[in-house]
């Protein structure tokens, strides 16, 4: 059946405007004061509130998937079931509502990374809603909202200016090894699963160049992170005080 007739389109519409009411929602809570005052901060602040949200429900909702299809581990390609795909349809109404965000908020060439990010997410997350093939690979890829629910929190505490709080110092360990398990390891997996497509002209091929480019990102992010957090008198000042929207 052809996409745009796909009775898929409704759970995406669905989704994509429960993260449009859930952000209306969040942006009724009161706001730091290192936040309040810079329009740029509270931007920020609202939409790490709607991603911190994602995460927590997409990060166990992937657990539970994997807990209650554990042959997504191995049959990558093939393995489905309902949940997987209720949260493929999910994430991927998160990665539009955040991309209309973006750029309805004029922040499209300072958060460039994160649109392409979401781009090549939607475009692997779109094989498995239309074309119900690699639903175990978009479950598998989501493992890593787990990890964003530390990599948001430190966000938050460093737009507020909070990196000496106790949390923060606690958080950036806790941050570090979920990084390795729920990011590095998965992504790790299924790029060594995704290179037997090499050399073939099949959905599977176009998903590994899209892992690929995001493994680039990744391991970009983790030096980043890395040097922010652990090595900060390598960072350069400008970044200090500017980067605090990607780092």
């Amino acid at each position: 059946m052809p996409p745009l007739l796909h009775p898929a389109l409704p759970l995406l519409l669905g989704a994509t405007l429960t993260f449009r009411v859930l952000r209306r929602a969040l942006c009724r809570l009161p706001l730091p004061v290192q936040v309040r005052a810079d329009p740029l901060r509270t931007w920020r602040w609202h939409n790490l509130l709607v991603s911190f949200a994602h995460s927590i429900v997409s990060g166990i909702w992937a657990l539970l998937c994997v807990w209650q299809t554990p042959e997504m581990l191995v049959e990558i390609e093939t393995a489905w079931s309902l949940s997987g795909y209720l949260l493929v349809c999910f994430s991927a109404g998160y990665f539009i509502h955040d991309t209309v965000d973006i750029v309805a908020s004029g922040q499209a060439r300072a958060s460039w990374e994160y649109l392409v990010h979401h781009i090549m997410a939607m475009g692997a997350f779109f094989s498995g809603i239309f074309w119900s093939s690699f639903v175990g690979g978009g479950v598998l890829t989501l493992l890593v909202e787990v990890s964003n629910i530390f990599l948001t929190i430190r966000m938050m505490m460093k737009i507020s200016n909070s990196q000496d709080h106790l949390l923060y110092q606690v958080n950036k360990y806790v941050n570090l090894v979920m990084y390795f398990l729920f990011r590095l390891a998965p992504q790790a997996y299924l790029t060594h699963f995704f290179l037997r497509y090499v050399g073939q002209r099949t959905l599977g091929t176009f998903l590994l160049a899209v892992l690929l480019m995001l493994d680039m990102m990744i391991l970009i992010y983790f030096s980043r992170l890395l040097r922010s957090d652990f090595c900060p008198e390598r960072v350069p000042r400008q970044q200090h005080k500017d980067k605090f929207l990607t780092e």
